[in-house]
């Protein structure tokens, strides 16, 4: 099997995602901050754009189930005027 640069854009949006896991799980991160959805969206739109290369209808739609949510939970923090929205 050949290593080609969307399977380390790939797996670039793997870690991302483990590690924002990590981070909610060790209370380092939390869940209703824009940074939790804003780099869950960023780990699967890399992981979306990596299928392109080597396309897998399970696994893309989940990351684009994934990319979707995150994005509402975005909006919601955004468009929630009565709460400032917090850091990572």
């Amino acid at each position: 099997m050949e290593y080609a640069w969307h399977d380390l854009v790939g797996n670039l949006g793997v870690a991302i995602i483990l590690t924002t896991y990590a981070l909610v799980q060790t209370g380092r991160m939390n869940m209703m901050a824009w940074g939790y959805s804003a780099t869950n969206a960023v780990g699967s739109a890399l992981i979306a754009g990596s299928l392109v290369f080597d396309f897998n209808l399970s696994a893309f739609t989940i990351e684009l189930a994934w990319f979707l949510i995150s994005c509402y939970g975005l909006v919601r923090v955004f468009s929630n005027r009565s709460v400032r929205p917090e850091a990572g």
